[in-house]
Order: C-alpha cells, then sequence, then structure tokens
C-alpha cells in the first residue's frame, strides 16, 4: 500500500537534516520506498510499515516544531521509540480477549498472557494464583467473547457457597438472599464488562447463570463457558461433579488460590487434588499466577509478598 504526507508546518530542509541525512536515516531503517515530491512524502511499502514510518515522520515534524531544531539522535530515537511501540501495540492486540465497558481487556502481566495463551489453546484451564492477579475477570472476559462471538448459547458461572466457615443453613433470607453475597464479586466482574441494559436480560433468561457450586450437580451443560471461581474451596468430589458436567462444545475455567483454604481441615481442597491428577491431560491446561502479576493497588504486591515470607 502506499500514503501520502504533505507536510505544511515545518521547512523540510531542516526536517530532512543536512544533506538528507534525517531522511537516510529513515530509508536504512525501513524497506518501504519514500519518495519526496515538494512538500509531499509517498511512502509505498506493506501496510503496518507504511503506517510506522508515517507515524516517524509525524513524531520528527512535532519535534522540529517543539525544539526548533531535530537531529540525527533525535531521529534514531524517534524510530526505535515507533518501532517498538507499534510491537508493543501488536502484542497487546494479540493477548486482548474483549471489549467491554471500559474499553479493551487485555493481559497487562507476563504470567496474564499465559493464561490468555493458555486459555486459548485448551477447553479446560485451571488458573491457581493470589488475589487480584485477574484470574476470575479474564476469565468472565473469556465467557463474555464467546457469548457476544456466538460460539456458546450459554454462560454458567459459580462459587462454592460455603466459605470462612459459614454455613448457608445458619443464614437468614430465602436462597438468592443467601447466596448472592458469596457470588458478588462474580456479578461484579460481569457488570464490569457488560453493559447493564445488556446484563439484565442476559440474566433473567438464565442466558448468564449465576449459582452456588452445590446447585451445578444432576445437570449437562451444552455449548456453554463454565467458570469456577474459588475452587480451592471445593472438595474433591465436587471438584469431580463440577469437571464431568462439561457437555458438548463446552469450556470451563477453574480458578483459585491455594493459600486461602477455607474448607475444614477434615475436607481436602479439589483444586489440590486436581493439579496433581490431571496434569498430563491433553486438552487441560494450567496456569500459575503470582505476586508479579497482581493488578490491583501497588500495596497488595507487597501485602502478599509479606504474608508468603511469614510462611502463612
Amino acid at each position: 500500500m502506499d500514503k501520502t504526507i504533505e507536510i505544511k508546518s515545518v521547512d523540510l530542509s531542516v526536517l530532512f537534516g543536512p544533506a538528507d541525512s534525517n531522511l537516510k536515516l529513515v530509508e536504512d531503517a525501513f524497506s518501504s520506498q519514500i519518495i519526496v515530491r515538494g512538500n509531499k512524502i509517498k511512502i509505498d511499502g506493506e501496510e503496518d510499515e507504511v503506517t510506522i514510518v508515517h507515524e516517524v515522520f509525524h513524531e520528527m515534524g512535532s519535534t522540529l516544531s517543539r525544539k526548533g531544531s531535530l537531529t540525527q539522535e533525535d531521529v534514531k530515537t524517534l524510530i526505535n521509540v515507533t518501532v517498538n511501540q507499534n510491537r508493543h501495540d501488536a502484542k497487546r492486540m494479540d493477548s486482548t480477549i474483549h471489549y467491554g465497558r471500559k474499553g479493551s481487556i487485555s493481559a497487562r502481566t507476563d504470567g496474564q498472557e499465559l493464561y490468555i495463551q493458555t486459555v486459548r489453546k485448551n477447553d479446560i484451564v485451571f488458573s491457581v494464583g493470589p488475589a487480584g492477579t485477574g484470574k476470575t475477570y479474564l476469565a468472565v472476559a473469556f465467557a463474555a467473547a464467546a457469548l457476544e462471538n456466538h460460539e456458546i448459547d450459554r454462560v454458567v458461572l459459580c462459587r462454592p457457597a460455603v466459605e470462612a466457615g459459614e454455613n448457608l443453613g445458619f443464614l437468614p433470607g430465602d436462597l438468592k438472599e443467601k447466596v448472592d453475597p458469596y457470588l458478588a464479586p462474580l456479578y461484579d466482574a460481569l457488570g464490569d464488562i457488560i453493559p447493564s441494559k445488556r446484563l439484565k436480560p442476559l440474566l433473567a433468561n438464565n442466558t448468564i447463570e449465576v449459582i452456588p457450586l452445590a446447585y451445578m450437580r444432576g445437570r449437562t451443560f451444552n455449548n456453554a463457558f463454565m467458570i469456577l471461581d474459588e475452587a480451592q474451596n471445593a472438595t474433591t468430589m465436587q471438584m469431580k461433579m463440577f469437571l464431568t458436567r462439561l457437555g458438548v462444545n463446552s469450556r470451563t475455567i477453574i480458578t483459585g488460590d491455594i493459600t486461602q483454604i477455607d474448607l475444614p481441615k477434615k475436607s481436602a481442597s479439589g483444586l489440590l487434588q486436581v493439579i496433581d491428577l490431571l496434569k498430563d491431560i491433553d486438552g487441560i491446561g494450567f496456569c500459575k499466577l503470582d505476586a508479579s502479576d497482581v493488578v490491583r493497588h501497588k500495596l497488595v504486591r507487597d501485602i502478599i509478598n509479606a504474608y508468603g515470607h511469614n510462611g502463612d
């Protein structure tokens, strides 16, 4: 492709430098053909590179206007910065999961990048890591994208309903009132990704279903995206029950933090067992996130590290 730039605000002789030295730096850095006619610059080459060269000339003009001069070192720096920024943007686009209510949702850390690639390669993925690493948020983003792209017909999100020693039977209210506080993080993630006007009818008609883990028993989910959150609090039998709900053309992400197990001491965590049990099965992927992947307040990472060093 080709693109033509018309230069109006700066002197081309200054922009291109003595004996066109600045222009030659750009020509040597790229394979695209650059033709200058009057105050117009024509760039002919591969689409991606033409875009980068165009940006380089734009930045050269902006720098010259701002500083009143443009050295060869300036041009070298602008070329490097522009090329690296475009590489970063291309990588970011590759790691973009979904365009949600607040813009694109993509990897913000190396661990999250690995998480995204693992989900794209497997039908069942286990994502394990501390709070704030985006385990649940990215899982919900994947589910929302699959639903919007008509890859699936429904989304099912669930959590173990008994945490921190509390039992539903001793809590006041009907079933929804009892379980909703436990499921609030899932509703929060959904509300952050899907606009309210779209989310409400999807919840009302059960296209998106948010339920306690125990209510998955006896069901099969075809053409669905299933998410099990806080899986460290699922017992071994509950984990087996959840995984065997997976129907035809369905996918699932299981997230958990093995340092935050709230089960009674006599109950083993199904997440701990399954990591070892299923590690060699093709189509099942595992991703471990750590404190370096925390994307909450900067102090959260320090807190997680402090507790880790303390052995808790």
